[in-house]
């Protein structure tokens, strides 16, 4: 959790104004791996500096914000200028309707949520009251708020205690189904087809549990990055088997034997995709749980169909 918010404002529903701060959702103890450009010749870290074509390589003080209002030609827009744009009301967060959870379209949904929480005891009674009363009525808010010197559409839900802020995507930046309608297909299924296919999805369903999954690819690249600076050499794998082409019948009643088994690989497996050799273990690790490939369905055939 961050210890500073990255945002201070309030909430506002009608008449009702609850002070409160808000912190980003995503926590900063991630293991990502950010890889640098090097130079291939001696390894030398690649650098950016900014440059004027008129006057070479310029500081950070002697650049200002500006706007291209014609080719080449551009206005120039002082700090000072944008904070006399803002006002005391582009601070709250502006309720405007609340809406049913379903009511809620994900593809809006922008991928950047913060926690709300009460800024100070003054503001714990409207808080608290507000969640219950979206709880108790199963609703989702829509709002304004200048963030980041934008205005964004944003949802409040309840969750866990807090209220969750959404940052949205407005209807003009959303791509809509329609615009791929000839994508989508139109293929009939045969009954039968249906039937395997609704007792594979019943038979996987089960209670979602982030805890489940995992980054495997950067714990992947841990790896493969500890086994070169120890000095390993990296071997490749043999090529693995391709898909097998059966028909979809076939690959349906698979599927659903197969789907009482554990739907996300241990994190304990040995690196998979490539082998470390070392004077100790000139062979490298060996996978002990290999996985049949899987059916490809691009090369599956329809019921009834031999191969």
């Amino acid at each position: 959790m961050a210890t500073r918010s990255s945002w201070k404002g309030c909430l506002q529903l009608s008449l009702v104004c609850v002070p409160v701060k808000a912190y980003s959702t995503a926590s900063s103890d991630g293991v990502d791996i950010h890889l640098n450009q090097l130079h291939a010749d001696c390894h030398s870290r690649i650098q950016y500096k900014k440059t004027c074509p008129l006057h070479g390589e310029v500081t950070n003080d002697h650049i200002v914000s500006g706007y291209e209002y014609s080719k080449d030609r551009y206005v120039v827009v002082d700090p000072g200028e944008l904070d006399r744009l803002r006002t005391e009301a582009d601070k709250a967060i502006k309720i405007d309707a609340f809406i049913a959870p379903r009511a809620f379209d994900l593809l809006y949904t922008s991928g950047k949520r913060y926690y709300l929480t009460p800024d100070g005891p003054a503001g714990h009674k409207a808080y608290a009251l507000l969640y219950r009363a979206m709880v108790a009525e199963d609703r989702y808010g829509v709002a304004q708020i200048v963030l980041h010197g934008r205005e964004q559409l944003v949802l409040l839900r309840p969750h866990q205690g807090l209220l969750v802020l959404e940052v949205l995507h407005y209807e003009h930046q959303v791509t809509k189904p329609a615009a791929l309608a000839e994508e989508a297909p139109s293929t009939e299924v045969a009954p039968e087809e249906l039937q395997l296919a609704k007792t594979l999805v019943s038979a996987s369903t089960r209670d979602f549990d982030p805890g489940r999954y995992h980054d495997l690819y950067t714990q992947k690249l841990h790896q493969l990055i500890e086994a070169k600076v120890a000095g390993k050499e990296i071997v490749a794998p043999p090529a693995a088997e391709g898909p097998q082409v059966i028909n979809l019948m076939e690959a349906l009643r698979q599927s659903v034997a197969g789907s009482r088994g554990p739907m996300v690989p241990s994190l304990g497996r040995p690196l998979a995709g490539w082998s470390a050799r070392s004077p100790e273990s000139p062979h490298g690790p060996v996978d002990p749980h290999p996985r049949a490939p899987p059916v490809c369905a691009a090369h599956v055939g329809q019921a009834g169909d031999s191969f």
